[in-house]
């Protein structure tokens, strides 16, 4: 057996195989004869065609495709995708605040490019950087504000109709009261502002009147509060108690005729206006001036003015402390800058008066040299009951003067204690004695 297999080895000893055999499996493809191709042959040598059931089914009449959503664009985009600009005939100008703007006080400077805060192409006023006026200022002229003026006073009176009577406007006013309803409209610092009056209407398209509360900034001044909520609304004020307004829309109040009011899209920056307290009170040398401060931030306290708070009666106080005192102080703690400065501009205008400093959160107010009170006083002030229309009190003629209020006070109150003292007192009885608020016990 050992001869037999060194006799099979010797015989293939000298049998050469190529280098890469040894690497090779011997069962490999690659030892294999050459192969058929892989793609098959039954398709061209046999005609085999797919039965109906796997053919594709293409619908002859194919639906109409979805039309591609649009691409997204942020709510910031203004494009009005070729709409044209809209058009208001509302017969006065654009402003961001009606009540707290004045048109006949210029400004010194612009804070910002002349953007029309109504989107560009939105409007078809031009934006002059404070209001967007419905008259172009450089082809406008007096007989254009007396006709504006005509036109508000006509759709004023048209809207209105037939005034209201006592009983229709106790009913209405009882309709807006808090427990009736909880329908509000709040008015803050910026006073009656432009998108306010789209509110006030939308209000209206479900009620008459609407509740209106106002604080802060513009309480110091009621009347020219009411005369803009009505100017601009063509409303009527029925109804006023401290902060709290009623206002009507009128009995011819029909929406869709009242004309377009465009949106206002952001609230525009306030223009440069001349400073309200300069470096010197005119009159007076800068030593002066500056012990006049130094002596106003030491004089009492007037009234401390709270946040958000009711402000109608704080000029009537500042005219009557000038009776008496030069310098007037009022404390404005925690209030925002921004507020107690409109406060003392209000202050300069309604009182008048000069102001001094806003220094610590203080309005310091000086009455001039050759001070007189208004003599126009009670044009100011807003009556505690409004002259409506209907008022049945007008028959019994004109109401008594404050001097004759007086004297029938004093008479009855002579005649109550005359009565006393001849009738004979129970012994719990204790008498009264009217004392006059500076006399002394």
């Amino acid at each position: 057996m050992l001869s037999s297999f060194v006799a099979i080895f010797s015989r293939h000893r000298h049998l050469h195989l190529p280098p890469s055999s040894s690497a090779r499996h011997f069962l490999s493809a690659a030892s294999l004869p050459n192969s058929s191709p892989t793609s098959s042959k039954l398709r061209s040598k046999y005609s085999f065609t797919p039965p109906p059931s796997l053919k594709p089914r293409i619908n002859p009449n194919p639906p109409d495709p979805k039309p591609p959503k649009p691409r997204y664009r942020p709510p910031s985009s203004l494009d009005r995708g070729g709409q044209p600009a809209a058009v208001s005939d509302l017969p006065f100008d654009f402003r961001f605040s009606y009540s707290e703007s004045s048109p006949t006080v210029r400004p010194i400077g612009l804070r910002e490019p002349k953007y029309s805060p109504f989107g560009p192409g939105r409007l078809d006023r031009l934006w002059t950087g404070v209001c967007a006026p419905v008259v172009d200022p450089r082809r406008g002229s007096q007989e254009d504000e007396r006709k504006l003026r005509e036109k508000r006073r006509e759709m004023w009176a048209k809207i209105q109709g037939v005034p209201l009577t006592d009983a229709e406007r106790n009913a209405l006013v009882e309709r807006c009261q808090r427990h009736k309803t909880k329908r509000q409209i709040n008015l803050g610092r910026d006073g009656l502002t432009h998108n306010m009056l789209i509110v006030i209407h939308d209000h209206w398209k479900h009620t008459e009147v609407v509740r209106i509360k106002c604080m802060g900034v513009p309480t110091v001044n009621m009347k020219n509060l009411c005369s803009h909520l009505e100017e601009k609304t063509f409303g009527k004020v029925i109804h006023i108690h401290g902060g709290f307004l009623v206002l009507y829309r009128g009995r011819n109040y029909d929406r869709k005729k009242i004309p377009e009011i465009p949106l206002m899209l952001w609230k525009p920056h306030e223009p440069v206006y001349p400073r309200l307290i300069k470096t010197t009170i005119e009159g007076l040398s800068i030593e002066e001036t500056k012990e006049m401060r130094k002596r106003g931030l030491a004089v009492p306290v007037l009234t401390k003015l709270a946040k958000n708070g009711y402000y109608a009666s704080l000029v009537p106080m500042v005219r009557d402390a000038f009776l008496t005192d030069e310098l007037v102080r009022i404390d404005c703690g925690g209030l925002p800058k921004s507020d107690y400065r409109k406060i003392g501009c209000k202050l300069k205008d309604l009182v008048p008066c000069i102001l001094v400093t806003f220094a610590k959160e203080q309005i310091v107010v000086w009455r001039g040299k050759d001070y007189k009170p208004p003599n126009n006083g009670d044009d100011f002030l807003l009556p505690d009951r409004e002259p409506f229309d209907n008022n049945d009190d007008d028959e019994a003629g004109p109401p008594p003067k404050e001097d004759e209020c007086l004297m029938r006070f004093y008479d009855g109150v002579l005649n109550v204690i005359g009565n006393n003292a001849s009738s004979p007192r129970h012994p719990h009885h204790c008498s009264n004695s009217i004392t006059h608020p500076t006399a002394r016990a």
